[in-house]
């Protein structure tokens, strides 16, 4: 997306803010309580490669290459590439990771369906979203309506929805945390550190962990 080659620095910025940066380290330990993350692994839309760099991810895609220029600086082996046609083989990575990428992303059951076509047999697929039920959701969106340039182009999708998707593409739900439980606001540190196990909408950030359905 061309919005994000536009406002690559300032997205990347925004995790040294107060919020940001305190919420990120909340995130990444969310992902790390569903699963380790051994080589090789994936991270599908890597951005800037914050989340890919705090996990130990090796690999990304993404359409942005400012952003890929960041993550390079980062130590990730980024590739520009759409979610929906991977330039890797089947079978090739442990883990599929995406976070915050789903919103984005024009056709996210095509990338779940590449997303287990490159994994191993017994790999798994790790997703980091808001979800629509979370009062965060109604937070960003009302952002978007007041024109800011990213959240304008997300789309947020219900736990329910994410579950079929999941299906479709054929992956089997196996683990969710929850965790970001204060209200929406983006300016000053997260106070609680709060992760709790299963899907609770009062959260903020989910995180959910799919074994391939065989």
């Amino acid at each position: 997306m061309k919005a994000f080659d536009l406002y690559a620095e300032r997205y990347d910025a925004w995790y040294e803010k107060p919020f940001g940066g305190s919420v990120f380290s909340l995130e990444v330990e969310c992902l790390k309580r569903l699963t380790d993350y051994p080589e090789p692994s994936l991270e599908v839309g890597v951005g800037s490669g914050r989340f890919a760099k705090a996990l130990g991810v090796e690999f990304g895609v993404d359409t942005s290459k400012e952003l890929l220029k960041i993550a390079k600086r980062r130590g990730i082996r980024g590739i520009l590439a759409r979610a929906e046609a991977l330039p890797f083989r089947k079978e090739v990575f442990k883990r599929t990771l995406f976070v915050v990428s789903i919103c984005f992303l024009q056709d996210p059951i095509t990338a779940l369906k590449e997303a287990r076509r490159v994994l191993k047999e017994d790999g798994k697929v790790v997703l980091g979203l808001v979800l629509r039920e979370s009062p965060w959701a109604d937070f960003y969106l009302q952002k978007a309506k007041e024109g800011h340039p990213l959240y304008s182009l997300a789309r947020f999708y219900s736990f329910e929805d994410i579950i079929k998707m999941l299906s479709i593409a054929g992956f089997k739900l196996e683990k969710v945390f929850t965790t970001l439980f204060e209200e929406p606001q983006d300016m000053k540190p997260v106070e609680s550190r709060e992760i709790r196990e299963g899907f609770h909408p009062d959260g903020g950030f989910f995180c959910m962990l799919a074994g391939l359905e065989i």
